[in-house]
């Protein structure tokens, strides 16, 4: 089994929090971390139906013949128990009393937001990072193989191809679960703007010219994003808005949780074609950024990336406050080290002020060196 970094985390979470609250996209292994982390709870799961029937008569009879608490699995399903979880804490407020998981971050924190406020701690669960994998002994020999393969734990521990799993994960899971949440009635445009949402991987987001590709109103293509973002298959990130002289693109960039959905909704079917693919570079950047997202997050922390962008075209992939210093990132999808990646961190520096040691290059490659005194990374040593 491939140890997650979030269980220290939940570990510590549960000596302060009497409920912790795991949230991901289905299949990211929630389940398993939450029962190995509290070997000794009682288990149950709201998406049995009966247990979820029960539940929803007797919420109160069935959360106290668990005087010592439990793992509450997928308790979307349910979120009318949130209600009587607030009524079982404060009468006994013993920190890791119950452990909550959920599929839905939007509708799992809306419930503990109106019901378990200050009561509860929370912690989302995306698929593994490539330190997990590492930790883990998976062999990681090629970015793009890793990449075309992503980072669900059923593909790690399956006999199953990695085309056939994400096309019926995207069949059974993306399109049936998102679709019933916002009430999708022709399933055509929702599969576009899926393809489209992938299409334009690393892009700025513009609704409008999204929506009129998809035949949809701008309106609904606020939703949907809103939703994909929600459950775990994108994630927008964010403008840096400090301004250092420049005029600042404010629109966010749309980036994938998961390279292998990514890649199977763009249609490719192994490492060579990704290697070709027009996409490549923001299929790799996204890959970057979605492991420091997961990195910060398993640990607990608020990740906090951005982009900076000038009106001028002027760009940084990411750049994070680390304390008092702002520190920048440029990702390069190239296998051998050109001394032009440095080429757009030499520009900011000039923007910005930062010194050429709070900057770091992650490139496709496997060698490891200084160049202007930036840190040029290999693609599995990111922080």
């Amino acid at each position: 089994m491939i140890n997650r970094t979030a269980e220290a985390t939940l570990h510590r979470l549960a000596r302060g929090f009497p409920v912790i609250c795991v949230t991901g996209p289905r299949q990211s292994g929630k389940t398993t971390l939450t029962r190995k982390t509290f070997p000794d709870k009682a288990y149950i799961s709201l998406e049995d139906p009966d247990i979820a029937r029960l539940a929803r008569e007797d919420p109160r009879g069935l959360l106290e013949s668990y005087k010592n608490g439990l793992i509450l699995d997928e308790a979307q399903g349910v979120p009318e128990i949130f209600l009587y979880l607030k009524t079982e804490i404060d009468k006994d407020p013993v920190p890791g009393r119950y452990i909550v998981t959920g599929s839905y971050q939007f509708s799992l924190l809306e419930g503990v937001t109106e019901s378990l406020a200050g009561r509860a701690a929370f912690i989302s669960l995306y698929p593994f990072s490539v330190e997990e994998l590492k930790g883990g002994g998976i062999p990681l020999c090629d970015p793009f193989a890793s990449i075309l393969k992503g980072f669900y734990p059923p593909v790690y521990d399956r006999d199953v191809t990695v085309y056939d799993w994400y096309t019926n994960y995207i069949a059974s899971y993306v399109e049936r679960d998102v679709r019933s949440v916002i009430n999708v009635r022709d399933l055509g445009q929702f599969q576009t703007f899926l393809k489209m949402c992938a299409s334009r991987v690393g892009q700025l987001i513009n609704l409008s010219a999204l929506a009129q590709d998809c035949g949809i109103s701008h309106n609904t293509a606020k939703t949907w994003i809103s939703v994909l973002e929600s459950s775990g298959i994108v994630f927008l990130l964010k403008p840096y808005y400090r301004n250092f002289g420049k005029r600042l693109v404010k629109s966010p960039k749309l980036f994938f949780i998961d390279t292998g959905l990514l890649c199977r909704l763009l249609g490719i079917r192994d490492a060579e074609q990704l290697f070709m693919h027009p996409n490549r570079g923001n299929i790799f950047e996204s890959y970057v950024i979605a492991d420091m997202l997961k990195n910060r997050l398993n640990r607990g922390l608020t990740p906090e990336l951005y982009f900076w962008r000038d009106n001028l075209g002027n760009e940084v992939d990411v750049v994070y406050e680390d304390g008092t210093l702002l520190r920048s990132v440029e990702i390069k999808s190239g296998k051998s080290f050109s001394s032009d990646y440095t080429s757009g961190l030499d520009t900011w520096m000039r923007f910005s002020g930062s010194a050429s040691d709070t900057c770091s290059i992650v490139y496709a490659g496997d060698m490891e060196l200084k160049m202007k005194g930036i840190a040029v990374k290999k693609w599995d040593s990111v922080e």
